[in-house]
């Protein structure tokens, strides 16, 4: 251990996937650790409830990387469960992940049930980190700080003219399909959340459109009958803009371009955003389960102007 290390005092904030981590690499380097977590449990994001709370995972949601490149290197899937599928369901996620703290003997190093307030700079070695706990404000100091806090457990919601008097609500707050049985439903965005929303919804709606404000990359599971990322991992010997050219050229020729199921032309180059992985929408498209929209205009009552 580096004597500089047992003058270190580390906060981390968060204990889901990438705090788990960090506290172990920060043990394992002999550094004294503490981390705030505002869950009764190792997961984050991952912890599914049907009430409204930090996860925004809902029902049905997989993961949409593949196993073999989600994992820890220390402590793989097949070392969790042999067996657990290309992409594992939220729960089996949530397992690995406690799993992860328990066999490297992290929990005694977080505390659960926690708000992190405020953190602020007090001089180039010290931190000021304000929590709360169980109704009592605390006040802590450490040398370094990392944060782990994600970025999903505040919604953020688009600004439209007028005003939308029907139900009104993000994805954050969609847990199942069902409350919306029968109801004419609008999704508006083309990322993984609002394609899976409107996936889930047609199930059971009167009517469920999505309207997307541009062309979005629908890139499916598998390739070739192999996870997607497994199949773009073996071209990462060539450069990076002709690896994402014969990515999206494979996906192009085996769905075909985006216009075929009403869909808006990608304005931007494969790899410049997130990919949207989803094997469902497009079929949901053809079959007339889910109408495609354009960005909207305006709200007017229960009326969507769209551009």
């Amino acid at each position: 251990m580096n004597k500089n290390n047992r003058m270190k005092r580390v906060c981390v904030i968060g204990a889901g996937p990438s705090g788990i981590t960090a506290i172990k690499n920060l043990i394992d380097q002999g550094l004294e650790v503490k981390a705030y977590d505002y869950n009764e449990e190792v997961g984050g994001n991952w912890i599914y409830n049907e009430k409204e709370s930090h996860s925004s995972v809902f029902e049905t949601t997989h993961i949409i990387s593949s196993k073999k490149y989600s994992q820890y290197e220390d402590f793989t899937f097949d070392d969790f469960e042999p067996g657990i599928p290309d992409y594992p369901s939220h729960d089996q996620l949530r397992r690995y992940f406690q799993a992860y703290a328990a066999k490297f003997g992290l929990y005694p190093y977080i505390q659960f049930n926690t708000l992190v307030k405020h953190c602020e700079r007090i001089d180039s070695e010290t931190w000021k980190v304000t929590t709360e706990h169980e109704g009592q404000q605390n006040e802590e100091y450490f040398t370094d700080l990392v944060v782990s806090n994600g970025h999903h457990w505040l919604p953020r919601y688009p600004k439209y003219q007028g005003k939308f008097t029907g139900e009104y609500l993000h994805s954050h707050h969609f847990k199942k399909a069902a409350p919306f049985k029968d109801k004419r439903v609008l999704v508006i965005g083309g990322g993984n959340s609002a394609c899976d929303v409107a996936v889930e919804t047609s199930r059971v709606s009167r009517l469920t459109a999505i309207s997307m404000r541009r062309g979005y990359r629908i890139v499916p599971k598998f390739l070739f009958g192999k996870p997607t990322d497994a199949v773009a991992a073996t071209a990462r010997f060539l450069p990076l803009k002709l690896k994402y050219f014969f990515s999206g050229l494979a996906a192009r020729i085996l769905t075909g371009p985006n216009e075929a199921y009403g869909l808006q032309r990608p304005t931007q180059a494969a790899g410049a955003a997130h990919p949207t992985v989803n094997d469902e929408l497009l079929y949901k498209l053809r079959h007339g389960k889910v109408f495609p929209k354009v960005d909207i205009e305006r709200f007017d009552a229960q009326i969507v102007h769209f551009k």
